[in-house]
């Protein structure tokens, strides 16, 4: 007999449908009968694509007694994060703060009133090397419930307490400066791996924010080595078994320093970041290898990713059949029957296969043999080589596919659709690639209609139900988004919804009296606190975001009250940012972007003209990071919407015409792609210091 999460959308709480276990989404219900009977609430948080989360599962959740224990002493509400990043990040910040470290599966024990009193990540079944096994965990609690509940009501009001002064925002009257920007990036370099690149040592995250940062900042000072730092990361990760060789997109992380051995899930908002920061360095130094990895990994999202209503899904398990990583390693015997002897021999000695394996008795590939060297060694053209390993790639791909594969999480969220928008319509105009164009703007045909209704935009889609309040985070990506698809295709529909949804969003998160935006809107449900997350983790935080597009849309618009939030939020986190760089690499670059005079570039033309094209692609072919993009079409009935940067220019002599302009002040009008270039180009590789 299932619970009560097989009426979810959720495919994380659907796949706990069937555990004995009286499971309650998080809702009125569950915390209504822990109140009405004075139980204890078990929440546990966790996702889709997490491994552990699937250990605990099977180890706990899926056994009698563990659940009998669970259902005498306990309201259990499962949560999956990316639905409720609110939940999780509230009660994430506990654990850390009970145990020192946090992760997922995610196991918080609540007083009916929601206040944390002892939590942990996960559980063994049994005692397991100084790790108390969960049934014992459980009694132990439930026990302590009924014997020490003044202990423990004290215990949930200070943890409460300090959570409560945790997320009060700190204000900051300093003058934003460039010095900010210089500390971070010699804080970066401190903690550069210089063997294989990266910060630190294992696990290593791909952290596309921070190598965002650091090209910019190459590009600010002139100085290589933020760019070496940079190129020898994506190299290493290009090359590394972290990335799919075989299909395209990235693992979620390495567990080893060099790259090779991932924790093999995908997930949807790595592969839309590391998509676009692999275009900026293709733009930034021509290099063919970051194209490669560009198409790559959107091809692979395109395939595998969309669903039938041109949303994407969320992640991709780690495990398949059973066995983490089973889909993705080879057998060394496995190519006698699928390539060729030419293609064999190229693969082999490409990425390093052999009968013993590198991992687990297979091979995870990756690159040890450059192709260039190999073809060399082999005696036939780069393009002969070039040749081969595509068709073995694509017979490996078709061979892989016939595999069963790991689950697909379905739910199509806001946030993560939104960061693909933006990836799809500046690698389709900056590569050529008219089918990312159309993907793009289906997608976001798809968040704009599906996802929003009676004018608010929700956080989740799955089987045509959409539902939960969007978040700081929805808004401010899909800003995000429009913005970048309006400057991909100049249509004036994707700005309007951009400054709709930017004015929503001042409405809904930003809070004038602590100067701050909170993560959740003032019409959200009462939690134990409104939760303000400003640490850029693996996404922007929601208030990165939302400062980055209030500065654009400001520019565009010619608003520039719209700028006050986000210079009060750049200002409270200065000394952050420059304390703790890793924790905050897209703050650094919205801090960079203010600082550094962006390019205001409009086109005057026809939308369809070709002269239009070719000054809208050479925009967004050149590595041009601090900039706003729009234009307006004067053929077309639409008036389009309000900009500074239009008045007074038009098309000359009838051309379709590019301005470039800082400050609203701006240079000769540019009708040949050759002139608009010159203008785009950085005057110097270094530049004065800058303040606000």
């Amino acid at each position: 007999m299932p619970n009560r999460l097989a009426r979810e959308t959720s495919p994380y709480l659907q796949q706990h449908a069937h555990n004995p276990v009286d499971w309650y989404p998080w809702g009125a219900e569950a915390l209504e009968r822990a109140r009405r009977e004075d139980k204890p609430i078990l929440l546990s948080i966790g996702y889709s694509a997490c491994h552990w989360c699937h250990v605990m599962e099977r180890e706990s959740f899926e056994n009698p007694d563990t659940a009998a224990l669970m259902n005498q002493h306990y309201v259990s509400i499962k949560v999956d994060r990316e639905e409720r990043p609110d939940l999780d990040s509230i009660y994430m910040q506990t654990v850390m703060s009970i145990t020192g470290h946090g992760g997922w599966p995610l196991t918080v024990f609540l007083t009916p009133d929601l206040k944390p009193f002892y939590g942990g990540t996960y559980f063994p079944p049994v005692d397991h090397h100084g790790m108390a096994g969960f049934p014992r965990v459980l009694q132990t609690i439930a026990d302590a419930y009924r014997t020490q509940r003044a202990e423990i009501a004290s215990t949930g009001a200070q943890i409460a307490e300090a959570l409560g002064r945790s997320l009060t925002p700190q204000q900051s009257a300093g003058a934003l400066t460039t010095d900010t920007l210089t500390e971070a990036a010699q804080g970066l370099a401190s903690m550069f791996e210089s063997k294989y690149g990266g910060l630190g040592q294992a696990p290593k995250f791909p952290q596309p924010m921070t190598w965002e940062f650091l090209l910019q900042e190459a590009r600010r000072t002139g100085e290589q080595l933020p760019l070496l730092m940079t190129e020898m990361t994506l190299e290493r990760m290009a090359h590394g078994g972290i990335y799919d060789q075989v299909g395209g997109g990235f693992h979620r992380y390495s567990t080893d320093e060099r790259w090779l051995v991932p924790h093999f899930e995908k997930m949807l908002y790595d592969n839309a970041l590391l998509a676009r920061l692999y275009l900026h360095a293709h733009q930034a130094t021509g290099k063919p290898l970051y194209r490669r990895v560009v198409t790559e990994t959107l091809d692979y999202l395109l395939r595998e990713m969309r669903g039938p209503e041109g949303g994407f899904y969320s992640s991709q398990d780690a495990d398949s059949d059973g066995v983490e990583g089973k889909f993705y390693v080879w057998g060394y015997e496995e190519f006698r029957g699928l390539l060729s002897e030419e293609q064999r021999e190229l693969v082999v000695r490409h990425y390093g296969v052999t009968p013993k394996g590198n991992w687990e008795d297979h091979t995870i590939l990756s690159v040890v043999t450059e192709l260039a060297a190999l073809a060399k060694e082999l005696l036939i053209t780069p393009e002969e080589a070039e040749r081969r390993l595509g068709e073995a790639k694509a017979a490996l791909l078709a061979a892989r596919s016939r595999r069963i594969p790991p689950a697909t999480d379905e739910k199509a969220l806001a946030s993560w659709n939104s960061l693909v928008i933006g990836s799809l319509a500046e690698a389709g105009r900056a590569l050529g690639r008219n089918d990312y164009l159309d993907a793009a703007l289906r997608t976001a045909e798809f968040v704009l209609t599906k996802l929003r209704v009676d004018g608010r935009l929700l956080r989740t889609y799955r089987n045509g139900t959409a539902k939960l309040k969007g978040y700081l985070e929805d808004y401010a990506f899909l800003v995000d988004g429009l913005l970048l698809l309006h400057a991909a295709t100049l249509e004036p529909r994707w700005m309007r919804e951009a400054v709709d949804l930017t004015d929503e969003m001042l409405a809904l998160f930003w809070d004038q009296e602590q100067s701050s935006f909170y993560d959740v809107g003032h019409d959200h449900e009462e939690l134990l606190v409104r939760p303000r997350d400003v640490f850029d983790n693996a996404l922007p935080s929601g208030s990165a975001m939302a400062t980055f597009v209030l500065l654009r849309v400001a520019l565009l618009t010619g608003e520039q009250a719209l700028a006050e939030p986000a210079l009060a939020s750049l200002r409270s986190l200065q000394h952050g940012l420059a304390q703790h760089p890793n924790g905050f690499g897209h703050w650094l670059s919205v801090l960079a972007f203010h600082l550094g005079s962006p390019k205001e570039i409009a086109i005057i033309g026809a939308a369809q003209d070709p002269g239009t094209l070719r000054l809208l692609e050479a925009v967004h072919q050149l590595y041009v990071p601090h900039k706003v993009v729009t234009g307006r079409d004067p053929t077309s009935g639409d008036d389009g919407f309000d900009s500074p940067l239009f008045t007074g220019r038009g098309a000359e002599d009838g051309q379709p015409t590019a301005y470039v302009c800082e400050g609203y002040v701006c240079q000769l009008p540019a009708t040949s792609v050759a002139l608009l270039r010159r203008q785009l180009a950085p005057a110097s590789p270094l530049a004065a210091p800058g303040a606000g």
